[in-house]
C-alpha cells in the first residue's frame, strides 16, 4: 500500500516510467512533470526496465534475511502454551525463555488476540454483535444480592459479626434484581423484586415493555438464559400478549447474554458494593440515583463513552 502522501500511485509510477523508457523523455524534465525528485524518476524508470509494469506497485519492506529472529521451534511452544493454557505474554515468557514482547510478537504474528477478546471457556474469539435500532432486542437477567442487616453487614461489622444474610432462619435474605438491558442503546431497567417465580418474571417484563415504552422503544424480542421461570408457559403467555418474540440462549454459554451480565458486574462495583452501607434501605435508596446517572450520565466505553440515553431519540435531552 503507497504511503498516505506519496506523490505517485503505481499507475502514476507507470506513466512517468513510460514517459521516460519509451517515449525518451530526459529524467529531469519527467521528474518536473510529475513533481517528484530526478532520483525518483530514474527509480521507477529502472524497475520499468527490469520487470515491467508489475514493478510499479511497492515492495515489501520486510528483509530478505531476519538472523535473529526467534526460531520456529520457540514459536511453535509459544503458541502451543497460550493455546493450552490460556497464559498471557509474561506468562508465556517466563515459561519459553524469551521477553514479553517477543512472546506478543509471537501471539500477533499467528493471529491469536488478546486474552480479553477470547471467550474463557473455550479460548475462541469473542463474537460481538449489536442490534441495529432500540427495542430490536432487549437482554433479560437476574441478579442474586445478599441483603444488609439494620446496623450493617460484614463491610462495616467485620466478617464474623456482620453475615447473618448466611444463616437461613435469621438472615437478612436476597434481593432478586430483575434487569432489562437493550443491546443497542444499554439503556437499562432494574426492579428489587423478593423472588423469581414465573410470576414475578413475567410482571417485571410487562413493566419494562411499559418503561421502554415511554422511552420511545418498542420492544421486539427478549433474551433470557434457561432459566426455569423463563420456560414455562408463564412467560411465553406474557410475550405473546405482548407482541415480543422470546429468545434463549444455549445452554453454559451465558456470554451469549453478556450485555447484561456485564450490566450486572457495573451495578455491584458502582453501586452495590461501592461504599459500605449500615442497612437495605439505605443501599436501596441510592440505587435510582445510581440509574439515572449510569443511563442518562455514565460514559459507556461500549458505545464510544457515549451515556445510553445518547443512543435514543431526544431521550438524553429529558435528563440534565
Amino acid at each position: 500500500m503507497s504511503h498516505r502522501n506519496a506523490p505517485l500511485t503505481p499507475t502514476g509510477r507507470l506513466r512517468l516510467a513510460r514517459c521516460v523508457v519509451d517515449d525518451g523523455w530526459p529524467l529531469r524534465q519527467a521528474a518536473e512533470r510529475f513533481q517528484v525528485s530526478h532520483t525518483t524518476a530514474a527509480r521507477w524508470a529502472n524497475r520499468y526496465r527490469q520487470l515491467g509494469e508489475a514493478a510499479m506497485h511497492d515492495r515489501s519492506s520486510r528483509p530478505h534475511n531476519s538472523p535473529r529472529q526467534t526460531p520456529a521451534a520457540v514459536e511453535l511452544q509459544v503458541v502451543r502454551l497460550r493455546r493450552q493454557h490460556r497464559i498471557g505474554p509474561v506468562r508465556l515468557a517466563a515459561r519459553a525463555g524469551v521477553a514479553a514482547s517477543t512472546a506478543h510478537r509471537i501471539l500477533a504474528r499467528h493471529g491469536l488476540p488478546a486474552l480479553a477478546a477470547t471467550d474463557r471457556a473455550t479460548g475462541e474469539p469473542i463474537r460481538r454483535y449489536e442490534r441495529s435500532r432500540p427495542g430490536e432486542l432487549v437482554h433479560i437477567d437476574v441478579k442474586k444480592l445478599g441483603r444488609i442487616p439494620d446496623g450493617g453487614g460484614h463491610k462495616v461489622l467485620g466478617r464474623a459479626a456482620g453475615s447473618p444474610n448466611k444463616d437461613r432462619r435469621n438472615g437478612a435474605g436476597y434481593a432478586y434484581l430483575h434487569t432489562a438491558l437493550d443491546d443497542h442503546t444499554r439503556l437499562a431497567y432494574t426492579e428489587d423484586l423478593p423472588d423469581e417465580t414465573a410470576a414475578t418474571c413475567a410482571g417485571f417484563l410487562r413493566r419494562a415493555v411499559a418503561w421502554f415504552a415511554e422511552c420511545g422503544m418498542t420492544v421486539e424480542r427478549v433474551l433470557t438464559d434457561n432459566a426455569w421461570a423463563y420456560t414455562k408457559n408463564t412467560w411465553r403467555d406474557t410475550c405473546r400478549d405482548l407482541g415480543i418474540s422470546p429468545r434463549w440462549t444455549r445452554p453454559w454459554r451465558p456470554q451469549t447474554n453478556g450485555k447484561v451480565e456485564r450490566f450486572h458486574r457495573t451495578l455491584l462495583d458502582e453501586w452495590a458494593y461501592h461504599r459500605p452501607y449500615t442497612s437495605d434501605a439505605e443501599r436501596q435508596a441510592a440505587f435510582p440515583d445510581w440509574l439515572d446517572w449510569y443511563n442518562y450520565h455514565r460514559p459507556h466505553t461500549g458505545i464510544s463513552g457515549q451515556p445510553p440515553a445518547s443512543r435514543v431519540t431526544n431521550l438524553s435531552e429529558q435528563h440534565t
